[in-house]
């Protein structure tokens, strides 16, 4: 992990797709026909961890779903943008409002639409399962599967090596 040190170092905002990373990539209708995923909590505190810490959080996905936009809510991500099959617009606008550079972003993904980003990022990382692309363009894969403990494993990279990692953030308001 020391190696990663470097690269997790400038780290202010932290990104998260959502099937196959916060989710087990696998998705079920209820009989009210609305998607339902099942997320982990270990992964939300992972995240809550990194709000306290003073860390800007973010998902990018190309779900349109209630269920996720709940989970989003409830763990008070400060940037939410859903519906993006290309995630690149959406990662350029999340850089606009925040004012980082690509190196002081971390991003974690699985698939196709995630690895042009996670090539960019200062940080960037996949899953085990993920395609081979992403794979090959990330600098971490985690231990830990997507919904199973993989975002959990990210943060505590980042809270451990991060730019607020002294506890010098910005604070939670």
């Amino acid at each position: 992990m020391e190696s990663l040190a470097p690269k997790i170092a400038p780290v202010k905002l932290v990104v998260f797709d959502v099937d196959g990373v916060m989710t087990n990539a696998q998705i079920f209708m209820d009989s009210a026909g609305e998607w339902k995923r099942m997320f982990s909590v270990r992964d939300g505190i992972g995240i809550v961890r990194l709000r306290e810490q003073g860390y800007l959080t973010a998902i990018i996905t190309g779900a349109h779903s209630e269920d996720v936009r709940s989970r989003a809510k409830h763990l008070k991500i400060d940037y939410f943008f859903e519906g993006k099959g290309d995630k690149g617009p959406a990662f350029k606008d999340l850089k606009e409002k925040t004012g980082l550079e690509n190196r002081e972003i971390a991003y974690i993904g699985d698939d196709l639409p995630d690895a042009p980003i996670i090539a960019e990022v200062g940080f960037g990382a996949t899953v085990p399962d993920a395609v081979a692309p992403v794979k090959q363009v990330a600098s971490y894969t985690t231990q830990c599967p997507g919904g199973l403990g993989a975002v959990r494993e990210f943060c505590e990279l980042i809270i451990q090596y991060g730019a607020y990692a002294q506890g010098a953030g910005r604070g939670l308001s």
